[in-house]
């Protein structure tokens, strides 16, 4: 019985990242499409995808970490 497993195309998770989380989280993504090899297009398409809904490398550079980190005053 399949009834309860995510369909290929249903929202499996949201996530709220900070600033800083979602930049490091773009930029582990681009370094793991960027080694990928030929023998592994299907996993780059998927990382491709979810690319493709993070902001783009503008918005991702400007995000400076050291200001996200600093403690608020």
């Amino acid at each position: 019985m399949t009834d309860d497993l995510i369909g290929p195309n249903d929202i499996a998770y949201r996530l709220e990242l900070t600033p800083a989380q979602l930049k490091i989280v773009h930029t582990a993504l681009k370094s793991l499409y960027d080694d990928l090899g030929h023998e592994e297009k299907e996993v780059g398409d998927v990382v491709a995808e979810v690319l493709a809904k993070l902001p783009g490398e503008h918005e991702i550079r400007a995000i400076d970490l050291d200001r996200e980190r600093r403690p608020s005053a």
